[in-house]
């Protein structure tokens, strides 16, 4: 893992040095949001990213696209739980897991406007919270120590960038770490999230 990050690095100095051009923007959209491994009846979170992005312009065919994203990811699990005499009761059950991302991802122009891509991402966990909800009552709790505060990810996705700047992409993380603290070799964890996202380059 640690290879693979060296070599990412690598590609953006290569590219920062031999960079025709440089933009900026900025992105936002829809996360769908999931815990993969071990895990067990859980279902995808939906929240949302939001943050900035440099395009590095190698050539007419190739970019590199970094970025800096705050990403609300995690997973949801709904079930219908017997409280006995008190009756039957609908319970959801939420992880909310807040990332600082910082995804490289090497950009190849198959046509014009049209791009597919490809990266490794690094992120660093920023809150962490369980969040119980029974027949529309809801408590939440800190749960930040139970998870690792760095995290890896590789991303593979799609996008369109119109002439005005607009860009539209698609891009789905799949989680190489596990995020589980101190749960022992036969317990691991990952984030998988798939994003949908409207950007503008300025």
């Amino acid at each position: 893992m640690k290879k693979l990050f060296l070599a990412a690095f690598a590609v953006f100095a290569f590219a920062s040095v031999n960079a025709q051009e440089v933009k900026f923007g900025a992105k936002a959209g829809v996360n769908l949001a999931s815990i993969g491994g071990d895990a067990e009846d859980v279902d995808a979170r939906t929240s949302f990213h939001i943050g900035g992005v440099a395009e590095i312009v190698i050539s007419d065919k190739f970019s590199v696209q970094p970025e800096l994203l705050f990403s609300s990811q995690g997973a949801k699990s709904e079930y219908t739980e017997d409280f006995g005499e008190f009756g039957s009761f609908d319970v959801e059950e939420k992880i909310k897991l807040n990332y600082l991302n910082l995804p490289v991802m090497a950009k190849y122009y198959v046509a014009e406007g049209f791009s597919l891509e490809a990266g490794p991402q690094i992120g660093f966990l920023l809150s962490a919270d369980a969040e119980v909800e029974v027949d529309g009552e809801s408590e939440e709790e800190d749960v930040k120590d139970e998870f690792k505060g760095i995290d890896f990810g590789l991303g593979f996705g799609a996008g369109y960038k119109l002439d005005n700047g607009l860009n539209f992409s698609a891009r789905y993380t799949l989680g190489l770490a596990n995020i589980a603290e101190d749960a022992g070799d036969d317990f691991s964890i990952q984030n998988n999230v798939f994003q949908i996202s409207v950007g503008y380059m300025f």
